[in-house]
């Protein structure tokens, strides 16, 4: 009689962990220091015709000067909501609106306005880290499945351990990673 379990999917895990990883540094390069960059646009969402839609699938996103970035709105309707998504990102940039094109100027950087980039820094780190916690909680759910159709007690230990050190090491991932976002908002 050979007992039937099925052992928790590592690589899938460390996918997801990854994933996790990845869409960090993303919201880290929408986190500019000083410099009008289109990819700081990119975690908007605004409302759109009954569903969340990133900002630069409602309108042109351009940066014509340095510390300017400009949104030429396709449809007029979506201006007012653009706009609105814009104030409440809490990017700290006051969107001016001029017919269907916004100019969003890129002040320069002060001591208040660097903390609170690095608090936003500080809060999406710690999206990564739940995500990661979640996957981590995924595989222990896979675990204990398997662990209830028969795994041995001591091969049990051995995935455990190994879920364990990778969830460590993605963590540990997204604490550097903090640190060099903090580190390079912070210069002045």
């Amino acid at each position: 009689m050979t007992v039937e379990y099925t052992e928790p999917d590592i690589d899938d895990l460390k996918h997801r962990m990854d994933g996790a990883i990845k869409a960090l540094k993303n919201e880290f390069l929408s986190l500019r220091t000083g410099r009008a960059s289109a990819s700081m646009l990119d975690p908007i969402q605004v409302e759109a015709y009954g569903a969340m839609t990133p900002l630069n699938q409602v309108g042109t996103v351009n940066v014509p000067e340095p510390r300017m970035i400009t949104l030429n709105i396709w449809d007029k309707s979506m201006v007012s909501k653009a706009e609105k998504a814009l104030r409440e990102s809490g990017l700290g940039i006051n969107p001016v609106v001029d017919g269907t094109i916004i100019r969003l100027p890129i002040p320069e950087l002060n001591e208040e306005r660097r903390r609170e980039l690095s608090k936003v820094a500080a809060s999406y780190a710690e999206n990564a880290r739940i995500a990661i916690r979640n996957v981590r909680q995924d595989g222990m759910h896979q675990l204990k499945k398997a662990k209830s159709d028969g795994m041995p007690e001591d091969e049990e230990r051995i995935w455990h351990d190994d879920i364990q050190e990778m969830t460590d090491k993605h963590i540990k991932l997204v604490d550097t990673s903090l640190e060099n976002k903090q580190e390079e908002i912070m210069q002045v």
